[in-house]
């Protein structure tokens, strides 16, 4: 790979969530500086113009896009969707199936590892594999089909997770499900994360599991116990437990904008994680798409079953951002890391999500900060046709 300097743009800051007027450099598709001196004899420069620079954006909980889907998707097919995530301002993800037979779940995910066996260029990145069921309460099934759930099953976990390898792994279930404590212990001797997801969990079983080794929560409020003053459930353990992360599908529709507020006000600044946890139909029109087992319905970008239940989203991570700045009221620099840094470091990917020295050259270049559109995107400091 070539070295470049990009030159003359408003740097964002993670540490000070603030705009630098600095360059970059980056050698082998790695930032190896962050520096106000000129570019150096050799590097292919890339003069920015004043446009603001903020980090690629982490999707750790993304189903499909494009049309295609994880759980469906062949070889092909992932390395398109890696394409359309990235045109989309999302240089990397957390390849997410839901719930299905076994031999299913294992097809999956031999489709998806070529696609992540080396770094990319022309497309997201695939950080790794999230499993959100088949460990779900069939109470709080949501869309996902009864029939692919199962009691979690750490035979099946040996299986998965060596398939899965290496890591970043992580593994949304339902807690209060027999074999769960067991289930979540060997996942963490895999180095994988936990979410409680898709759960009737009682407030304390919810801290019980987040003891167990369990260090968030999948959709916070959707498919979850909701708030009661006298039994305040799963929902309540996520909002007021500092120690663990708390996803958020901010699209308005999943949860209100004001439970977005809620959840902001309630947790660490660096413990709220935005998700799109979207389907195939991401970017792509109206119809009939299958997830989880399920057909599903969507209509004016709203996914739902045949029930009327919400069957994830057509979101992408960019316009969650957007909307959280709209929801919340806040200037874009405020919102950036809960759809960059945060995410990366739930799962353990400790290498994006910011724009640092021995990071990798993830950027997206914003044409303002005021009205914010994707400009260009650079992965591996390629730039994204």
């Amino acid at each position: 790979m070539k070295k470049f300097a990009f030159v003359n743009g408003n740097v964002f800051d993670t540490d000070t969530e603030s705009f630098i007027k600095t360059n970059i450099l980056c050698d082998d598709g790695y930032i190896t500086d962050i520096t106000s001196d000129p570019a150096p004899v050799g590097y292919a420069v890339v003069d920015l113009n004043g446009k603001y620079i903020i980090p690629g954006l982490v999707d750790v909980h993304t189903h499909g896009i494009a049309g295609c889907d994880f759980n469906f998707a062949d070889e092909k097919q992932v390395a398109n969707m890696c394409r359309a995530y990235a045109k989309h301002g999302t240089t990397s993800i957390m390849a997410t199936l839901a719930s299905a037979p076994l031999t299913s779940l294992m097809n999956s995910i031999f489709a998806i590892n070529p696609n992540r066996l080396e770094s990319k260029s022309d497309g997201a990145n695939i950080l790794g594999i999230h499993l959100e069921g088949r460990y779900l309460n069939p109470e709080k099934k949501g869309a996902h089909n009864i029939e692919y759930l199962s009691a979690p099953s750490t035979t099946e976990l040996d299986d998965l997770a060596q398939a899965m390898l290496p890591a970043p792994l992580h593994f949304s279930l339902a807690p209060e499900l027999e074999g769960a404590e067991e289930f979540i212990k060997r996942a963490k001797e895999y180095g994988a994360t936990i979410g409680i997801a898709h759960t009737s969990a009682t407030y304390e079983k919810a801290l019980e599991a987040v003891k167990w080794g369990a260090s968030a929560f999948t959709h916070t409020f959707n498919a979850m116990t909701p708030i009661h003053h006298r039994m305040p459930g799963a929902t309540v353990c996520a909002l007021t437990n500092d120690a663990s992360y708390a996803e958020a599908i901010c699209d308005g529709m999943h949860v209100h904008p004001a439970i977005i507020r809620l959840i902001y006000k309630s947790k660490p600044r660096d413990k709220m994680v935005l998700i799109t946890d979207s389907l195939a139909a991401a970017t792509w029109p109206d119809g009939e798409y299958d997830i989880a087992g399920t057909h599903v319905y969507v209509k004016d970008g709203v996914a739902t079953d045949i029930n009327g239940t919400l069957a994830g989203s057509t979101l992408t991570l960019f316009q969650g951002v957007k909307n959280m700045v709209k929801f919340l009221k806040l200037p874009f620099n405020r919102a950036i890391k809960y759809a960059t840094i945060n995410p990366a470091k739930m799962v353990g990917a400790e290498f994006v999500g910011k724009i640092e020295k021995n990071y990798r050259a993830d950027f997206i270049v914003i044409d303002n900060i005021n009205e914010p559109e994707i400009e260009a995107v650079y992965v591996g400091a390629n730039k994204i046709d």
